[in-house]
């Protein structure tokens, strides 16, 4: 049974869409996680853009734009949390999280570490230093989305149960996440967790609400974005981006981009993902975040067979540790007794 308190006042009226009736644990958790590494994929080129220098650079985006697309940190984070779930399930406490923060990340010679966040480097830094969680989370950027990215394999996980998903993603993101950053990570695993147990639009959106402070900016951000959904991209990019500030991965901006664009397309899967990627921004992390819930409500059968092909192995370009693994490898060891969820 899906955990689902209640829909909050003015999101009642969202469509409740069709999620599929007869897909498995298994069939929807390859479609979060890859759903995540195909909007990951194509939310790459274009972020940091704003969408007027997209439309200058391709017009729409509907498609790659670039001759190999690869995920980026969202991708291989994502990776890294569901391998420790996949260790610990339940039982991760914060000890095993900053453990395997070491053993995976900070105490390798990392390499170039490309395309890391802010967020990332600070616990990192801390951590180098001798630190533990949660002093390792106290940093410059704690607010980022970098635990938003890798959210959705705890949704996955916690399949109908999105209290426990948003738990043990606060669990992780002690490590490296506070405030905002851990309540954008809450609000990705709970609606990933009420999708995966077959729960509608307007009941994902529900369950995201449900487990974070109502009067919290990633909260109201994310209740702007969906108000505003009816009427398209704009009004939800007007809603929610912060204009003129200098980062925009910010953890409630990112997830109210995402919510916005899932609850424009009443959680169809290629609409949602290029909705995220054309209104810029973060745009690889809100459109990785929009293709997990898209893809935990649709399954693996709704992302376009030519976007699917198009994500190999991770190369480990940001986390050389986490290199050769594949997304749907993930999503089956996290369900490994597969079995059909209803609400």
């Amino acid at each position: 049974m899906v955990e689902i308190a209640y829909v909050p006042s003015g999101i009642h009226a969202l469509p409740q869409g069709a999620a599929p009736d007869s897909l498995t644990r298994r069939e929807r958790a390859r479609g979060a996680l890859l759903g995540l590494a195909v909007g990951d994929a194509l939310g790459a080129p274009a972020e940091n853009l704003k969408p007027s220098e997209i439309r200058e650079r391709w017009g729409r985006i509907e498609d790659f734009v670039v001759d190999n697309p690869a995920g980026t940190d969202d991708t291989e984070y994502a990776i890294f949390s569901g391998l420790l779930l996949a260790r610990f399930g339940s039982a991760l406490t914060t000890a095993r999280a900053e453990t395997a923060w070491h053993q995976w990340i900070a105490d390798l010679d990392e390499g170039p570490f490309k395309g890391a966040g802010f967020s990332e480097r600070g616990t990192l830094e801390n951590l180098r230093r001798g630190l533990a969680a949660p002093v390792t989370a106290q940093h410059r950027h704690a607010w980022s989305d970098g635990l938003a990215m890798r959210a959705a394999p705890f949704g996955v996980y916690a399949a109908g149960r999105p209290a426990e998903a948003a738990r043990l993603v606060a669990i992780d993101g002690s490590v490296s996440h506070d405030g905002e950053g851990i309540f954008g990570g809450q609000a990705v695993a709970a609606g990933v967790a009420a999708a995966m147990g077959g729960a509608g639009p307007a009941g994902v959106i529900g369950a995201a609400l449900s487990v974070i402070p109502m009067d919290s900016w990633t909260a109201r951000s994310l209740r702007r974005a969906v108000i505003a959904a009816p009427a398209g991209e704009r009004a939800v990019r007007s809603a929610v981006v912060i204009g003129g500030y200098p980062w925009t991965d910010l953890a409630p901006e990112a997830v109210g981009l995402a919510f916005g664009a899932f609850a424009a397309a009443r959680g169809e899967f290629r609409e949602a993902v290029l909705m995220a990627v054309n209104m810029g921004r973060d745009a690889d992390t809100t459109a990785a975040l929009a293709g997990a819930l898209a893809g935990a409500l649709q399954g693996e059968s709704a992302v376009p067979e030519r976007w699917a092909r198009a994500i190999g192995p991770v190369r480990g370009s940001c986390l050389p540790s986490m290199a050769g693994h594949h997304v749907l490898d993930v999503a089956d060891l996290l369900t490994p007794d597969d079995e059909e969820l209803t609400p």
